[in-house]
């Protein structure tokens, strides 16, 4: 889950790192509002969950509350990248004396958190890491000793920051990486974290990525989640539960267990197909989570045929036959449906499903092969 700058800034605020002076505002009078307060010039900043708010024209410095007000009615009249612009950050503008990137997140690889760091701050740091790999710096944290002084020190020396930053430096890594631990994030970036004029260090802007699977246990960071940017299908989805993600084939696909919904679709390719989606309806789904499962599918006009895949261990069979008939009787889907029913009381539920008007199969690469067809008319 993506959470917005004001927000990530918020969050980062909590931990002692220092952020400008600003509030959020919905309407360009609000923005007018906390410019007075504010006083002096101030950055009128769209709130959206893309990359590239400057170059689209999304960050704008005013001089007054007059302009912000001007600036902000522009902004939230904006799309950036096919997103509407809701809400902008009113911020007190910085006078910048050095950029600084400071970001936390997971390397796979190394199975271990890391730091990156680089004096090549307020820019692309994806663009750095292709053109000047060496300016970045990495250091990896195990995360049962968290950071250590000596990181820190590490790392200022390692971008050439002066000495006389090096406390504050080390105080504002040490609280971004609370922030990373506590929020159950994959990444929380500062970028950039300024040398301002008057000597302080100050998180410019903010990004974090909170890892969805670890959201039952933030119920205040899920009320933060935005869905402009998902797809309808997919906040429909997370209502029931279920892990749903939209794709570009033709076959609509229904399985249980990660895994066994990866080797579907892996099985759908190599026999010609394209799968329309990645669902996985979970251990235990009962009638209404099939249901619902299906309506989502159904959803997809570019859905010509739908393969059910159910291993029944935790999830029975006969459940998820209950569910597709009720699905049916519901939506009455006018595409062929190829079902597979393995495992969990599979031969009471295949007994449901007699009547309806399904393909049966016995193996997965039989129920792949009808399904490929009966997607492309045979």
């Amino acid at each position: 889950m993506k959470l917005h700058e004001y927000q990530s800034k918020q969050i980062f605020s909590r931990y002692g790192i220092p952020i400008p002076r600003g509030r959020v505002a919905a309407t360009a009078g609000e923005a007018r509002h906390i410019a007075e307060e504010l006083g002096g010039r101030v950055v009128v900043k769209a709130q959206v969950l893309v990359g590239g708010r400057g170059k689209a024209g999304g960050v704008k410095v005013a001089k007054d509350p007059t302009e912000a007000e001007l600036l902000a009615t522009q902004i939230l009249s904006m799309d950036i990248k096919g997103l509407p612009v809701r809400k902008v950050l009113v911020d007190e503008a910085a006078a910048i004396e050095q950029e600084i990137y400071l970001g936390i997140t997971n390397d796979r690889a190394a199975k271990k958190p890391v730091i990156m760091c680089s004096a090549a701050g307020g820019v692309d740091i994806e663009e750095v890491a292709r053109v000047s790999p060496e300016k970045i710096i990495k250091v990896h944290v195990n995360p049962l000793l968290g950071i250590k002084d000596y990181q820190t020190r590490d790392i200022a020396a390692g971008i050439d920051l002066p000495r006389e930053y090096w406390k504050s430096f080390g105080d504002i890594l040490k609280g971004l990486w609370q922030a990373f631990e506590d929020n159950d994030a994959t990444l929380a970036e500062i970028n950039p974290l300024i040398i301002s004029k008057d000597k302080r260090l100050i998180a410019l802007d903010g990004k974090m990525l909170i890892d969805d699977n670890a959201l039952f246990r933030h119920p205040d960071l899920s009320e933060m989640r935005d869905t402009d940017e998902d797809a309808p299908s997919e906040v429909e989805a997370r209502k029931y539960g279920l892990t749903f993600i939209k794709l570009d084939g033709n076959v609509g696909c229904m399985v249980n267990g990660a895994g066994l919904a990866m080797a579907t679709m892996d099985i759908l390719k190599f026999f010609g197909g394209a799968p329309a989606n990645f669902l996985d309806i979970g251990g235990g789904a009962g009638a209404e989570k099939v249901a619902a499962a299906m309506r989502i599918i159904l959803a997809d006009p570019n859905v010509k045929a739908i393969l059910i895949n159910i291993f029944g261990g935790i999830t029975r069979c006969d459940e998820v036959a209950k569910g597709l008939i009720t699905a049916m009787e519901e939506v009455r889907p006018n595409v062929p449906m190829v079902v597979r029913l393995v495992g969990t009381n599979a031969e009471e539920g295949r007994a449901m499903l007699a009547n309806a008007s399904m393909i049966t199969a016995e193996t997965l690469a039989e129920a792949a092969q009808k399904a490929v067809a009966a997607a492309k008319g045979a």
